[in-house]
């Protein structure tokens, strides 16, 4: 299958089947939404969900978060993955917005990733899901998909999958595809039992078809799955 015809395939099959893709975390300004994706690095967006209420009730300001210490942010958060430095950003991330931006979450990458506990994976996150730019956050699940899927050319970091992605999808798709690659790797295409027997992408999936090419049954296919997740 040609390159372009595979992006074309995948992204008609996501718009048919998922055509309403956003974040899973909970949010209502700018400014929750980071605080809620600096703590869900290596974490469970369900575990951020869990934390940020009472944090977002007691400092629902850049200001009032600025106002405080990492060893108070720490007690609220203290359940997620890496708390001591995930306070500590989130506290230096409070007091450089309110002392360099005027407590308002900067739109472009360059000031975004200024922020303490923001790189560039959560600066696209800020501006494609706030600011409805054509930003493309390759995290886990997007790097993994994209790969097994073949909408990258064993892309080798997340910036060489970012550069392929946007590339090759439409720009009025790129914030949309960013979740709907996020989600198949949640749900469907996961890191250690991916569900291929599931998924509707699997005639154009590099990662099931190598069997298909030499004409194997579905039944040999899954055998084969199987043994690929075992090595």
């Amino acid at each position: 299958m040609r390159h372009k015809e595979r992006y074309e395939k995948v992204m008609a099959w996501f718009q048919e089947n998922m055509p309403v893709a956003e974040t899973e975390l909970h949010y209502t300004n700018a400014y929750e939404l980071l605080v809620a994706v600096i703590l869900s690095a290596q974490c469970t967006d369900k575990r951020v969900n869990m934390i940020t209420p009472p944090l977002l009730r007691d400092f629902p300001t850049p200001e009032a978060l600025a106002a405080t210490t990492p060893e108070v942010i720490f007690e609220y958060i203290r359940s997620v993955s890496y708390p001591n430095s995930k306070a500590r950003h989130l506290a230096g991330m409070a007091k450089m917005l309110v002392e360099q931006f005027n407590s308002e979450v900067p739109d472009n990458l360059e000031d975004l990733i200024k922020l303490p506990g923001v790189g560039r994976k959560t600066a696209n996150v800020i501006r494609s899901v706030v600011f409805n730019k054509a930003a493309m956050a390759v995290d886990t699940h997007v790097f993994r998909v994209s790969n097994r899927i073949g909408l990258t050319n064993n892309s080798k970091t997340p910036l060489a999958t970012e550069k392929e992605l946007v590339k090759n999808i439409p720009e009025e798709q790129i914030a949309t595809a960013h979740h709907w690659l996020i989600l198949h790797g949640r749900y469907v295409c996961q890191a250690r039992n991916p569900h291929c027997d599931k998924c509707g992408l699997q005639m154009m999936c590099n990662y099931y078809c190598d069997a298909c090419k030499v004409g194997k049954t579905k039944e040999e296919n899954n055998r084969i799955i199987a043994k690929k997740r075992k090595k």
